[in-house]
């Protein structure tokens, strides 16, 4: 069935207390709304349109950057949930789908719901939940297995109040009927909003059929504060764990590690504790991250080591069987097969050639203040602890530079670099010196006294 999304994403979020849309607060690594994007892809849609409204700009970069060919439509009064969906009356012109309607702070709907919610054969489908708590959730009114209404909490009788089926806000129906249906609705509720939810009662009077899909209530977890935010944090670090583990990655300490809505691990994948996936992350099969590492757009290819206390920051590209190893940073560098960069280096700009060993201390001092610069290493190189490489640079394959260098000139293959001052030696010159500046110290201390 051929789908479109209505992605609400309008909302200033006033009890977050600040100057980011809500929706662009980050839960895994990725601002909420992409999280929606996610489980709504899901559905293949043939369009997708984003309703904006504060922060309009902002939003739409971050939803065109999940997807260029999404369009986005700008509510610039806030006059209800039914008014935001008819902002993508336009974008919609032609369509003769269904449409779904999400909600941007609404991330945890999963794609299977989304299915049976397409599928359902009401012409209009709501999503409801089992509340433990209704509290003031909007009431789903049900008999016989047909919606009759949809009650929001101000308007709800004590009778309806006691209802436990809740409203999520979303909804499924043919895209020409919801935007029929929407023209027909007003605003002589005790808020003066145009709800969406009053297309239920509308299209039970024209004839339509309603139904409810449901779902469990950690689902429709909606985001409205920084402390609900948290609990969304936690929520979705321990789905991504256990997903992880249910696909054959082994997390010794599962609940300090820390994923993104990206990160990708393939099985037999061995996280030691405390490591954090940033955005844009790949770990092939069999690839090992040691304790206390950091990684953000990074790939990890088959059988490589990475950590203890690692960073690999954009760009890294660590290939088969390399080892990044403690206290190393390695940034839009490619590490190639069997390469070792073992402790206390910074690789950056860089190409570290196949079994190249890198030794402590190293830093590949790709930035002048104003351009960076490329260092290229070759294979089977070996570059003593202690070097810095003043790029752009190259180094060859099987070269080797002296320990304590400072390398500013190319190296060819199999030669050896040697760029450190010739050391001199002054007999006795060592107690001498101790000597006098003991006695400076102790002719400032009489003098301060």
């Amino acid at each position: 069935m051929t789908s479109a999304l209505i992605v609400l994403a309008a909302g200033k979020g006033t009890r977050m207390n600040s100057d980011l849309p809500k929706v662009l607060h980050p839960l895994g690594g990725a601002p909420m709304l992409h999280h929606a994007l996610q489980a709504g892809a899901s559905l293949e849609p043939e369009q997708t349109v984003v309703v904006t409204g504060f922060g309009a700009d902002l939003v739409r970069k971050a939803a065109q950057d999940w997807d260029a060919d999404i369009q986005t439509v700008e509510q610039a009064e806030q006059l209800g949930t039914g008014h935001a969906v008819q902002q993508a009356q336009a974008a919609l012109a032609g369509f003769e789908g269904r449409a779904i309607v999400l909600y941007g702070d609404t991330p945890f709907v999963s794609p299977d719901t989304l299915a049976r919610l397409i599928a359902a054969n009401s012409d209009v489908t709501v999503l409801g939940f089992e509340a433990a708590d209704p509290g003031r959730y909007g009431r789903l009114i049900v008999a016989e297995n047909q919606l009759l209404k949809i009650v929001e909490y101000a308007d709800a009788s004590n009778e309806e109040r006691a209802v436990t089926l809740c409203n999520s806000g979303v909804i499924s129906c043919n895209a020409t009927l919801l935007f029929d249906l929407l023209s027909r609705v007003t605003n002589d509720n005790a808020a003066g909003e145009f709800y969406l939810t009053d297309i239920i009662a509308l299209a039970r009077d024209a004839g339509h059929s309603t139904g409810v899909v449901t779902c469990l209530e950690a689902e429709t977890l909606g985001i409205n504060s920084r402390a609900q935010l948290a609990e969304a944090e936690a929520a979705f670090q321990a789905q991504a764990r256990a997903t992880a583990m249910e696909n054959g990655v082994t997390l010794t300490a599962p609940d300090t590690v820390y994923f993104a809505l990206d990160t990708f691990i393939g099985r037999d994948t061995v996280i030691e504790p405390n490591v954090v996936f940033g955005p844009g992350v790949t770990i092939e099969s069999g690839a090992t991250i040691k304790a206390f590492s950091h990684l953000e757009g990074a790939h990890v290819s088959r059988g490589a080591t990475i950590g203890p206390y690692a960073r690999l920051r954009p760009g890294a590209e660590i290939s088969e069987a390399a080892r990044i190893g403690n206290f190393v940073e390695v940034k839009n560098a490619q590490i190639e097969t069997g390469a070792k960069v073992n402790h206390l280096s910074y690789v950056g700009d860089a190409r570290v050639g196949a079994a190249a060993n890198i030794g402590a201390g190293t830093i590949t001092c790709n930035y002048d203040g104003v351009m960076k610069h490329h260092t290229d290493i070759g294979a089977r190189a070996f570059i003593g602890s202690n070097t810095m490489l003043v790029a752009p640079v190259a180094i060859g394959d099987d070269a080797m530079t002296a320990s304590g260098s400072v390398i500013t000139s190319d190296v060819p293959d199999e030669a050896l670099a040697i760029a450190r001052a010739r050391q001199e030696v002054k007999p006795g010159l060592a107690t001498k010196l101790f000597e006098m500046l003991k006695s400076n110290r102790q002719k400032r201390d009489k003098g301060s006294s």
